[in-house]
This record gives C-alpha cells, sequence and structure tokens, in this order.
C-alpha cells in the first residue's frame, strides 16, 4: 500500500518527540532550542518553551503543567501557569549519556531514557538506564541494561513499550502500582544484538533502529526507524503489517489529529549533530491511517 505524504511544516533544524495534545501538535527542535506547537495542518507554529541545553522528551502532569526533557545538562524542565521553566528534576547522577524520550502516565511519573554514551562523539555503544521521575521530583533507575532507550509508549492496559534502538528490539514492562517495572520481556525483536560495540559498526548491525514511535488502537506500534528512511506498523511478536518508506530520514511519529488518525512524522537528512545544526533541513510530515491512536503519549 502506498499512502501520499504531505509536508506540514519546513525550514527546521531536527525535530523529536512529536506530542498530540489538547488539538495541536507538539514537538521538540534540538538546534533551534525550542518547544512548538502548531494546529493538525501545521498552521498557527507557535514557540512553547526556550530549552538553552537543548529539549527532547515530552509530557504533561495530570494539572496539564508542561515536562520537558533538558539534554545537555540532564534536567527535566517543568513549566508553571506563568510560563516560568523550573527544574522538575535533576537527572545527572544517574546517566551516562544524554537524556532522551520520555513518557508520562496518568499519575505523572515520567519515564525517561538516556544515550547511555556519547553518541554524537562517536563512543563505543554502551547500555544505557530506564529512569522514573515522580511527581515531586525524586529520581529512581527503574531498569537498566537497555540498549539505547528511545521511544516508549504506556498501553492503556498499563504495559510500558521501550524501543531500544541499539538493541533490535521492543522491550515490554508492566508498570506496578508503586511505580516499579516488573515482569520484563521482549515484545519485538528484529534481529540480535549488535555483537560489536564500535558505533558505526554497530550501526550497520541494526535490522531496525527503532527511534520513536507511538501505538494504536489495535495494540500495534508504528515505529520510527532511523536507520532506514521508513515508519513501520509493528505487531506483538515482531510482525510488521506495513512500511511506508519517506525518501528521506525519519526519527519519531505521533497518530493525532482531530479523529487520531493522522500519523505525523519527524524527519530530517540524518541525525548528525554538526549537519543538522548547520542546516534547516527538519520537516514534520504527515500521512493519513485507518486505526487511530491509543494509550500515552
Amino acid at each position: 500500500m502506498s499512502r501520499d505524504i504531505s509536508t506540514a511544516i519546513e525550514g527546521l533544524a531536527y525535530l523529536e518527540c512529536p506530542r498530540w495534545h489538547e488539538g495541536r501538535i507538539w514537538f521538540a527542535d534540538f538546534y533551534t532550542y525550542r518547544v512548538y506547537s502548531a494546529a493538525e495542518d501545521g498552521g498557527d507554529l507557535r514557540v512553547e518553551a526556550d530549552i538553552a541545553q537543548q529539549p527532547s522528551g515530552l509530557g504533561w502532569l495530570p494539572d496539564n503543567r508542561l515536562l520537558v526533557v533538558s539534554m545537555r545538562d540532564a534536567r527535566v524542565l517543568r513549566r508553571e501557569p506563568d510560563g516560568s521553566l523550573v527544574t522538575h528534576a535533576d537527572l545527572s547522577g544517574k546517566v551516562k549519556g544524554h537524556p532522551n524520550d520520555m513518557v508520562v502516565d496518568a499519575r505523572g511519573r515520567a519515564f525517561v531514557g538516556e544515550f547511555g554514551f556519547d553518541l554524537m562523539g562517536g563512543a563505543p555503544v554502551e547500555p544505557a538506564v530506564l529512569l522514573r521521575v515522580d511527581p515531586d521530583g525524586a529520581v529512581t533507575t527503574v531498569a537498566d541494561e537497555l540498549w539505547f532507550p528511545n521511544g516508549s509508549v504506556i498501553t492503556d492496559d498499563g504495559v510500558l513499550l521501550v524501543c531500544e534502538t541499539f538493541g533490535n528490539r521492543v522491550t515490554a514492562f508492566d508498570i506496578a502500582d508503586d511505580g516499579a517495572l516488573v515482569n520484563r520481556r521482549t515484545w519485538a525483536e528484529f534481529g540480535p544484538l549488535p555483537t560489536d560495540k564500535d558505533l558505526n559498526v554497530a550501526l550497520r548491525q541494526l535490522v531496525i533502529a527503532a527511534d520513536g514511535c507511538c501505538l494504536d488502537a489495535e495494540g500495534s506500534l508504528w515505529i520510527a526507524d532511523a536507520v532506514g528512511g521508513r515508519v513501520l506498523r509493528v505487531h506483538e511478536g515482531g510482525e510488521i503489517s506495513e512500511e511506508i518508506p519517506t525518501g528521506t530520514g525519519v526519527f519519531a511519529c505521533m497518530l493525532g489529529g482531530a479523529d487520531g488518525r493522522t500519523l505525523f512524522l519527524c524527519a530530517a537528512p540524518d541525525f548528525h549533530e554538526e549537519a543538522r545544526r548547520n542546516a534547516r533541513e527538519a520537516r514534520l510530515l504527515t500521512t493519513r491511517v485507518e486505526v487511530p491512536h491509543a494509550g500515552r503519549p
């Protein structure tokens, strides 16, 4: 099946972590250091927050205050009702690489992944941790030995699904009532774990570099393949029922729109920091699908 892909927004640097919230599409732009929101068609573009140390994961507390991962100083920031930004949590003592993507549950607990190593510096690939940030800002390591925990969703029945970009897999956890992660298991496996920690070799060993993702109402994940220039609809067990090639790099996706059936795609030629910082080639793309959004975010 071929799908029409439209450009909703262009001329930005590197888009990540799209979220549909209160009738608008929200996203972070790494290298303009801003969080934006826009109408479904890309119009009415607004700056929602300026994040000097590079924004990434987005989410909202139950009282609708915005949370933003600030990558370079390893913090989660909180936007207060007056628009001011304060530190919600300090992650710096818990991570080895930049914190990145985030999903927030209905109780306001944020699950935050991290790189685990210096990706942009070309360091050897190392395992990483997943953190839980409670509503009071307390930080707990809830899982380790993850290979670049990235895009994450929470299903309506309380399962956390985490894309491991350098793990060739999606890992599932049940979220216990106290916020602990239990019953760890592989939800989908695309290939074996890379056998070499050299970054360039490991990248070549990835079958699917699962980056940002979102859940649909049939329990399937749309996953952006960070090295494949495509988004994939993946079912539990690893079956792929659809592939949408984008003709460019695509690094995150989100279902939203008025009926939940617009698939937003964060696209750029590549993820290399120097190139993206010095160009304005990022685009927010859209296409239409049949099965609407479910879960969180």
